[in-house]
């Protein structure tokens, strides 16, 4: 065990052995370390669950539900042509204060423009601080959307889009939406240490931060001039364990209260134990395997179809997901509205395969990379071992795939610029709309820059319908365009999609009022200990 992990594991206990009988203190047992408390520039639930307790968008969505609710802003109008949205903000939203900065005035109309301006405007101060690459902002095409945004008054900020933009409000409750304070932004600028407001965060939300050891422990206490009312627990404690055993072990023993990603071999233990509850629900993801569709062989349909016919799915899901998920034929999961059931699967036919290989022009196979991401995610329990099952299958048909992987971070940046030929990925949807699908992973725009189209796939047949979906506001219109760009995905074959994973949550029987998120988040404000 490394000496990070040994820490966390003393450390924790220690913590709830010291803290004041009346405190009430949860600890969720995460599975990694964020990269930093910026959700602008990340991408990865372990990064957004860290933000997420301390920020707070324009507009929320309703706890585990995907219905837009009021947040900084209390009420919005929206014109009669959908391109001009109006936020009401609410008036007397404290902010936390830290070590570096103590606000001066409350949340206003400056925070917001700040948000979206950072994002979008490259000579704002801030565009390149962390990182200049704004995923999610980028990928939705917000920078072409966006026609202004404007400070009306203090409390009043006017939204004009360069065309009606049927998920915006939705988009507006993610994550990369968590408002900063433009007051610290302003201050740790003049210090000359603005990364400072990205690693030591302030917001508006339930949680304030208290301390962060990498690897280790990540530790907040509730904000008692939350806009919202104060939390139920008083200390909350992220335990950085990446090891889902040793996640489950600590849940066993009462180390943590909520656990996430369980192994599905554990399954059954956890259902025996009588101190456990396990939440359940299907889960708003897919895991996929990636063709870099620019490169050599995988710019021919031809290898990519084969590829699709030669890989045993059914085998995998039995062998690594067990009943923990789907065979996944579409981009976008089942529950989710516009999916096409009509679709056929690729069959798994190797004989088949070999043969399309052949007219594409490698009668003796060919050479190739296979990545396998090195953490357990929701939409993929095990990519090493599936990356193996995969290797053997292809194998068969005369391609040799070398199995490649990276540390965590690493692994994503290096796929998303490209440089693999084929690369295990996944997603969990963040608003419940398929454009956060089929747009953000498979548009043109999200093809052009080192976005979260990790195929690089952008057919104009396909992007046409998915674009027109965008600015369309009559569900039903939505619903067949979707369905016609399903089609045209499974044509072209980009991904070998994998599952949908059932998302799995075991937590202890103490733990009261804790909600699935469809989105995949951890948040726990509304979250009570029994006999605490």
């Amino acid at each position: 065990m490394k000496k990070s992990a040994l820490f966390a594991a003393i450390c924790v206990p220690a913590f709830l052995a010291a803290a004041p009988l009346a405190a009430k203190t949860l600890v969720y047992c995460s599975e990694g370390s964020p990269e930093n408390f910026y959700p602008g520039v990340n991408t990865t639930g372990t990064s957004f669950d860290a933000s997420t307790q301390v920020y707070s968008r324009i507009v929320e969505f309703e706890r585990g539900g995907t219905q837009v609710q009021p947040g900084l802003a209390e009420k919005w109008d929206i014109s009669a042509d959908g391109t001009v949205y109006t936020f009401h903000l609410r008036k007397g939203v404290k902010w936390h204060t830290n070590k570096n900065f103590k606000p001066t005035r409350d949340m206003n109309a400056d925070d917001i423009v700040f948000m979206f301006e950072r994002q979008w405007k490259q000579d704002n101060p801030y565009f390149k601080v962390t990182s200049p690459n704004h995923s999610y902002f980028d990928d939705m095409g917000m920078p072409k959307l966006l026609k202004s945004v404007e400070k009306v008054d203090a409390y009043t900020v006017k939204v004009t889009l360069n065309q009606p933009e049927a998920p915006f409000l939705a988009d507006l409750a993610m994550e990369f939406a968590a408002v900063q304070s433009k007051e610290y932004a302003d201050a740790m600028l003049k210090a000359g240490t603005p990364e400072k407001i990205d690693q030591d965060p302030i917001g508006t939300g339930p949680f304030y931060l208290v301390q962060y050891q990498k690897d280790a422990t990540i530790r907040y206490k509730s904000f008692p001039e939350y806009y919202g009312g104060k939390a139920k627990i008083d200390d909350l404690v992220f335990s950085i364990t990446p090891d889902a055993s040793v996640r489950w072990a600590k849940l066993q023993k009462g180390e943590c209260h909520v656990m996430p990603y369980p192994n599905p071999a554990d399954l059954d233990a956890m259902k025996k134990d009588p101190n456990v509850t396990i939440l359940d629900q299907a889960g708003l993801n897919i895991g996929y395997l990636a063709y870099n569709t620019t490169k050599k062989p995988f710019d021919d349909v031809r290898v990519r179809k084969a590829i699709n016919m030669a890989i045993d799915k059914k085998a995998i899901v039995d062998a690594v997901y067990l009943s923990s998920g789907v065979p996944a034929k579409n981009p976008i999961p089942p529950s989710m509205w516009s999916y096409n059931d009509a679709i056929k699967d690729d069959p798994y036919d190797p004989a088949a395969a070999k043969k399309l290989l052949a007219e594409a022009g490698y009668p003796n196979g060919l050479d190739t990379d296979l990545w396998a991401m090195p953490v357990q995610r929701p939409y993929n329990p095990n990519a090493k071992r599936i990356g193996e099952l995969m290797q053997a299958d292809l194998a068969k048909i005369g391609v040799k795939a070398e199995i490649k992987t990276f540390e965590w971070g690493e692994y994503r940046k290096r796929m998303q610029a490209g440089e693999h030929q084929m690369g295990m990925l996944g997603w969990t949807g963040d608003n419940g709309d398929p454009d956060n699908f089929l747009h953000t992973l498979l548009g043109c725009a999200s093809a052009a820059g080192n976005g979260s189209n990790v195929a690089k796939f952008c057919n104009k047949s396909f992007d046409d319908l998915v674009t027109k979906a965008k600015v369309t506001t009559d569900v039903k219109q939505r619903t067949e365009l979707y369905k016609q760009a399903q089609v045209i995905f499974k044509e072209q074959a980009p991904w070998f999609t994998i599952a949908h994973a059932v998302q799995l949550k075991p937590i202890r029987k103490e733990v009261v009022d804790f909600k699935l998120s469809p989105f995949g988040r951890h948040t726990f404000y509304g979250v009570d200990i029994k006999g605490k």
